[in-house]
């Protein structure tokens, strides 16, 4: 009885937990979509736009911690906490990372369109993985680097070329891609802090408003300083969709987190990643409103990227057997 149930799980129950994964991946495009309008509403303003979307989120994410007692008490523990120094002072700061990618988000995607801005984040999620991986960034074993791993990394590296060679005659394009392939380098560190702060407070949801609060606060101190400067007049958008950014965010957090319970990390991580990519392609060419225009190469670009994750997430010799053990 036992192996008919394991087998009508493997062969029903995970493909359907697959196919809820890549459509659960598909809000991450349609987030870049959001806050990339949002920031060409406000003029390109990367900053604005990610300080809109973080408050959406923060508000969404305020209520949640509000409506639970322990919660409230585990969020209130962080202070004290902080004050102990039991736990390194950059996990505290990883929100950071989630500010950089949507300060991008706001500042490039309806430039470079949501297929060519997402390929460019993934390659440098990936290429960020691997280095964490090899120095020991908040993984239990370090990962050196073999030709798997680095043709991961070349595969993601040729992902961003594919999907930006259109553009290689405006440097202004060329120079937008560079900030998601940044963020997504700089955000491979953040699940580390925010493992952390989970065992640290004993809860997700903290962790996550946490994020939220230090990435908003960060947003809005650049923000204020530049209107104090006059470099910048600050206007909310009428438009109620344009708030969706955060909570589209959050959508996507809790639906990983409940899938990855059927699929473990590495189908997860596949899925989500095919998810991203294929939405991403679908949105710039069944959104004709979004300005994009979808080459080939950029078809390409995302399928590459694809590879490149995949193979990347391949677990080496030396992590399965700490994983058997």
């Amino acid at each position: 009885m036992n192996s008919s149930n394991n087998r009508v799980k493997k062969d029903v129950v995970v493909p359907l937990l697959v196919l809820a994964t890549i459509f659960a991946g598909m809000l991450s495009p349609l987030q870049s979509a959001v806050n990339g309008q949002l920031g060409n509403t406000l003029h390109g303003d990367g900053n604005a736009a990610a300080v809109i979307s973080f408050g959406s989120g923060l508000v969404v994410m305020t209520v949640i911690i509000l409506a639970r007692h322990s919660t409230r008490a585990q969020f209130a523990s962080i202070p004290r906490k902080m004050r102990a120094h039991d736990l390194p002072w950059w996990n505290w700061i990883a929100g950071i990372c989630g500010a950089m990618v949507v300060f991008s988000e706001g500042a490039s995607a309806s430039v470079l369109g949501v297929a060519t801005f997402q390929t460019t984040l993934i390659s440098g999620l990936v290429i960020s993985g691997l280095l964490c991986d090899r120095f020991g960034i908040g993984v239990e074993v370090k990962q050196p680097f073999n030709f798997a791993r680095i043709l991961g990394a070349v595969c993601a590296i040729a992902a961003t070329i594919l999907v930006v060679s259109p553009n290689w005659s405006a440097p202004k394009v060329i120079g937008l891609a560079v900030l998601p392939f940044l963020a997504g380098i700089l955000a491979g560190w953040q699940p580390a802090g925010n493992s952390a702060i989970v065992k640290e407070t004993g809860s997700m949801l903290v962790s996550i408003t946490w994020n939220f609060i230090v990435g908003f606060s960060i947003l809005t101190v650049i923000l204020l300083v530049r209107i104090g400067m006059g470099q910048v007049s600050f206007e909310l958008p009428h438009v109620w969709w344009m708030y969706l950014g955060g909570p589209l965010g959050l959508l996507s957090i809790a639906l990983m987190a409940l899938l990855v319970r059927g699929l473990g990390l590495l189908l997860l991580g596949l899925a989500s990643t095919a998810g991203q990519l294929i939405g991403s392609v679908l949105m710039d060419l069944l959104i004709p409103q979004l300005g994009a225009h979808v080459y080939m190469v950029t078809v390409l670009g995302a399928l590459v990227a694809l590879i490149g994750a995949g193979i990347a997430m391949i677990p080496s010799q030396k992590e399965a057997e700490s994983t058997n053990n």
